[in-house]
Parts: structure tokens; C-alpha cells; sequence
């Protein structure tokens, strides 16, 4: 068994960025495994795969994500190519189809990893553990070796390669126990934190609702998403697609701005890893300054307003 299987992920006809990502660190171990590197996916998205790095796109016609139709035919894709290694972005389409086809495979799967590397001849992955206050190493001994990738954690990097050539899944007959009734896609104009490399969020520290306003504008004239921490969520002030926590995303973007947020261990648990934090906090104990690169001790509701209009005046907005 050798080389690299990626399961991706579009939008539009568009790889999405963690799938990018994938697709980068599952090109530099396919090098250093001597396979191949190919990419499981919509038709389609050939050339997107082949700028980083595939080979081949094993090429499956699936109107919408089903979990045990989408297992099948990645398991027809895995029999076909028999990798060494299958990787999924840590979407919750990713993380929810990898124990499933581990399962069918017989073999194990590191979750939410930020490093992978092949030692002789064994898939090593490091993930966080206890929300982030340690890492732990593990060696995936099954073959295929599975992981889950954690976003943001590894640089989307083109190869400069041309499209990848296409072999066609035919998706095994599979009567699913569950069906897509609906799908609610979010208000236009608003990034998802899955995706963003700025994230503001906001904490109880807004008193209400529509206090709200102050971190999409800030958000916006950054070009960033907004986010937001359990207790806001559980209060009706926003909806859960902005929850940054252990109960809702785990998101590593290159600036994360807290507002009033405190910084409990479960909201630490979904943006510890993030590349810079600032923190808005008017309490200087408060623990989210623990992790913080920049704080700043002050009422949010004179610092952000403040802070918004100078992000404008220097981009000329």
C-alpha cells in the first residue's frame, strides 16, 4: 500500500480551504512515503486538486453529503487505490465520515491533528489533548492510516501541478437509514468561522443582543467573521453557527479578537491554538488574558468603536 488519499470538500465548484490543506501535508508525505498523492471528491474539481499536488481525482457524483453513502463509495475509492495513508479536513462532514470508514477498514484514526509526519513506515500525528494544555504523539500502525486535520493548522501551499486525471467511483446501491430534508445555509454576506483567518468574537460582556453590531463591524472592516462564546448563544443573542468552544467550532485562525469574553477552559479549548489573540476585557484578571498576545483593559464599549474606525481610516473604507 502506498501513497496518499485526501478526502475533499467543495463549494461552489471550489476546493474549501481546510481540504487545501489537506491536500498540501498529504503531498509532502506522499513524498516522503514514495507514493502518489490523489484526491477523493465532486467532479469537477480536477484542476482545483491537481494546483496542490494530486495526481488523480477518484471522482464521485454525490448530490449532498450523506454519511453512509459517501462511506461507501470512499471505501470503493480506498479497494481501487489501496493508500497508505486517507486524510479528511477536520470538517464536521470530515470528522463524522473518518471513524465510520475507519470502522469498515478495521483500522484507527487520529482526530484532530496539527502534525503529521511518516516514520519509518508508520503515519505519526500529534493532536492536542485536555484542551490544548498538552499534545499527545501517537503512531497510527493500521494500514490505511487514517487522520482528521485540524483547519488552519497546516499552510494551503499550490503545487503548480495541472489537473488531476479523473477515474470515476460508481457509488455502490446504498439505502441510507437517514435523509437531507432541508439544508440552511447562512445569512448572506456573513464568513464562517470554519473558514476565516480573522475571527471576532463576543462574550456577555456585550449586555445584550444587539451589542452585536459592535463585532460585526469591527469583523467586517477586518474582512473577518464573527464569533461568539457559549453563554451568548445559550441566550438567544446569535445563532450556534458562531459558537467558538468545546461545544461548538474549534477554530485556529491567524488573529482571534476576544471581547468580552473571560476566557472559560471550554471557550480556550476552541481558539488556544489560534496564530495571535487580542483580548478586550475591562477586567485585567480575567483568564482569557492568560493566552492572550495583546490585551487590552478597557471598556469594550469605548475601545471597539474606537478600535473599528481606525481599522477603516488606515484601509480607507
Amino acid at each position: 500500500m502506498t501513497g496518499v488519499l485526501v478526502f475533499c470538500e467543495s463549494k461552489d465548484g471550489n476546493l474549501i480551504k481546510v481540504s487545501r490543506e489537506a491536500l498540501t501535508v498529504g503531498r509532502q508525505l506522499a513524498g516522503a512515503s514514495g507514493g502518489d498523492l490523489a484526491a477523493f471528491g465532486q467532479p469537477g474539481v480536477e484542476v482545483d486538486a491537481g494546483r496542490y499536488g494530486a495526481k488523480t481525482l477518484f471522482a464521485a457524483a454525490l448530490p449532498q453529503y450523506n454519511t453512509e453513502i459517501d462511506a461507501a463509495a470512499m471505501k470503493a475509492a480506498v479497494d481501487q487505490m489501496q493508500p497508505a495513508i486517507v486524510l479528511f479536513g477536520g470538517t464536521a462532514n470530515g470528522r463524522d465520515l473518518a471513524p465510520r470508514l475507519a470502522a469498515r477498514l478495521g483500522v484507527g484514526v487520529a482526530s484532530d491533528v496539527d502534525r503529521l509526519e511518516w516514520n519509518e513506515g508508520k503515519l505519526r500525528a500529534r493532536r492536542p489533548v485536555y484542551s490544548g494544555k498538552a499534545f499527545a504523539i501517537v503512531d497510527v500502525t493500521g494500514m490505511p492510516a487514517m487522520a482528521t486535520t485540524r483547519m488552519n493548522a497546516f499552510p494551503a501551499e499550490e503545487s503548480g501541478g495541472g489537473a488531476a486525471a479523473v477515474v470515476q467511483i460508481a457509488v455502490p446501491a446504498v439505502e441510507p437509514k437517514a435523509k437531507v430534508v432541508e439544508t440552511k445555509t447562512p445569512e448572506a454576506g456573513e464568513l464562517s468561522i470554519v473558514e476565516a483567518d480573522i475571527i471576532v468574537s463576543g462574550g456577555r460582556g456585550l449586555k445584550e443582543a444587539a451589542n452585536f453590531s459592535l463585532i460585526r463591524d469591527l469583523a467586517h472592516a477586518l474582512g473577518g467573521a464573527v464569533g461568539a462564546s457559549r453563554a451568548t448563544v445559550d441566550a438567544g443573542w446569535i445563532d450556534h453557527q458562531h459558537q467558538v468552544g468545546q461545544t461548538g467550532r474549534v477554530v485556529s485562525p491567524n488573529l482571534y479578537i476576544a471581547v468580552g469574553i473571560s476566557g472559560a477552559i471550554q471557550h480556550l479549548a476552541g481558539m488556544a491554538s489560534s496564530r495571535h489573540i487580542v483580548a478586550i476585557n475591562k477586567d485585567p484578571e480575567a483568564p482569557i488574558f492568560r493566552v492572550a498576545d495583546f490585551g487590552v483593559v478597557g471598556d469594550l464599549f469605548q475601545v471597539v468603536p474606537a478600535l473599528t474606525a481606525e481599522v477603516r481610516r488606515v484601509k480607507g473604507q
